[in-house]
């Protein structure tokens, strides 16, 4: 059976490794029930030097390495394929992941080292791939979801992959494979006082994709926001569109899991990865979360605290599993807040995003204002505490849009640090904005990835009015609350530029292409 190296790059060098690499250890999981013989090194954890990477890649006789993530993650996953041609020549070199995903002809033709590429969902194609390295089979033309190289170097995209419909057929990740102990000790988060207090935290995904149309957003090619070109041209790539197709596990697999983790490795607190929670509960007829609340309480895993209705105090809250995740301002309802604080729901993150009309009209996330505020109070109504997320440095931003930020702090009593718009591959922003980003690195797109950060810096500005510094300058304005100097320095930006640009803006629907209409 063929022996596999799965690498987690490292996502984020200037933080702790927090969360567990649930994708990889899936595809590790079902590798080890075909009988493969499957390793996990999880650089992320261990952040090891390149002396330590060179020896894991020449510990054995690999005829796989693979690799993925986010592109953020792409400096590393370029350093790894790169030192794997000296040190495991006869390994076949996989990348996949968003990174991958995204921009797959390009990222084929930056990084000459990888073999094959998995483009979207990898739980059908990646079995096959390593049935047919037992066979001997180097035919990769009849495997589906692959963008694969011939002999000349020419990158070949074959057919997408079909998606698995239901998703309760996929095994618990490979959680044996990881170095948990690591991930424990950095289980706390500020999110909550139940967050926070966690001594086991793991993370789950309970579903795949999103309804919204953010086009700040990339889901990975797998919530059908990407579509194939005319795979007969080899030139062909994957194209943006505004198609959604989500799927989620149902609320017996989600509690069952949860109590297994709890169960095994004593896990007292669940993040949920999911892109939106109260989103896929919408498309699911509002019956998800409310079933899976209603399992947790009655498989025995509703928090002390919560089943006695107090505040919660780490000194009595010995048992049950407290969790929480992502959220929808336009989607807060009471009701269903009130069953997932019962249930030991202890925070929601919402993306805000923006207080602007003008700037929400054109993110195309459908929620207003009014809802963003509303959903803060209905929030902590219920018990839960809501975690503000937003950003700044829009197409459209202008001073208008800043002050109406600051006075909705103002207004709902809370402190915000906006991220920076930021236009990653893959989404509608990249695709409408490409040019304009490489100019900024003089064409370079290597080095426009290789400076992808997590948005709390700058990379490339996509903001029709706002360079890089205006950017920097008015973000500490507006976490000062210093609207008198910002209504100072718009005066003075008026003086020198006159009235503000908002060219193609509005975002017309996007042109769908759909010569072959299958979704990644």
């Amino acid at each position: 059976m063929a022996k596999v190296l799965l690498i987690n790059p490292v996502v984020r060098m200037e933080d702790n490794p927090k969360h567990v690499p649930y994708g990889i250890a899936l595809l590790a999981a079902i590798a080890d029930a075909e009988g493969h013989q499957v390793q996990i090194f999880d650089a992320n954890a261990w952040r090891p030097d390149d002396q330590t990477l060179r020896e894991v890649l020449e510990a054995d006789s690999w005829d796989l390495i693979g690799v993925g993530g986010i592109s953020t993650t792409y400096g590393y996953i370029k350093k790894i394929v790169k030192m794997a041609v000296q040190a495991a020549p006869q390994a076949l070199r996989v990348v996949g992941g968003g990174v991958l995903t995204s921009i797959p002809q390009d990222i084929m033709r930056l990084l000459p080292e990888i073999d094959i590429g998995v483009v979207g969902e990898a739980f059908i194609n990646f079995p096959e791939m390593l049935r047919r390295i037992d066979t001997g089979e180097k035919d990769w033309s009849q495997v589906k979801g692959l963008i694969w190289r011939d002999s000349e170097g020419r990158a070949h995209l074959n057919p997408p992959v079909e998606l698995i419909p239901d998703l309760d057929v996929l095994p618990y990740p490979a959680w044996d494979m990881l170095p948990l102990d690591i991930y424990f000790a950095n289980s706390a988060l500020l999110y909550s006082e139940e967050a926070f207090n966690s001594r086991r935290r793991l993370d789950i995904n309970g579903s795949f994709g999103c309804p919204f149309i953010c086009r700040f957003c990339f889901h990975l090619g797998l919530a059908g926001d990407l579509q194939y070109e005319d795979t007969a041209n080899d030139r062909a790539d994957v194209v943006f569109t505004h198609d959604r197709t989500n799927r989620w596990h149902s609320p017996r697999y989600i509690v069952q899991m949860a109590k297994y983790m709890h169960q095994k490795y004593g896990v007292d607190f669940l993040l949920f990865y999911d892109e939106n929670l109260l989103a896929i509960n919408s498309s699911a007829k509002n019956k998800w979360l409310p079933e899976i609340c209603r399992l947790w309480i009655e498989e025995g895993l509703q928090p002390t605290c919560s089943r006695l209705g107090v505040p919660h105090d780490e000194k009595i809250c010995k048992d049950g599993v407290h969790w929480g995740g992502t959220s929808h301002a336009s989607l807060a309802n009471p009701t269903l807040l009130k069953q997932m604080r019962e249930a030991g729901c202890s925070q929601l993150l919402y993306g805000y995003e923006s207080f602007s009309s003008r700037i929400l009209k054109n993110v195309g996330k459908g929620a207003t204002p009014e809802t963003n505020e509303r959903s803060l109070k209905l929030t902590l109504e219920a018990g839960i505490r809501p975690i503000p997320n937003q950003m700044m440095g829009f197409p459209d931003e202008f001073f208008d849009s800043l002050i109406d930020c600051v006075e909705a702090w103002d207004r709902m009593g809370i402190q915000v640090k906006p991220f920076f718009a930021t236009a990653y591959p893959g989404t509608e922003w990249y695709n409408k904005y490409k040019d304009n980003i490489l100019a900024q690195y003089d064409g370079d797109l290597d080095a426009f990835l290789l400076d992808l950060g997590d948005a709390t810096k700058i990379t490339a500005t996509i903001c029709e009015n706002f360079n890089a510094v205006d950017l920097l300058g008015l973000r500490e304005l507006m976490v000062n609350r210093d609207i008198k100097r910002i209504r100072e320095y718009e005066k003075v930006w008026r003086s020198v530029h006159g009235e503000p640009k908002f060219s193609d803006v509005r975002w017309p629907q996007a042109e769908r292409r759909q010569k072959v209409p299958v979704l990644i």
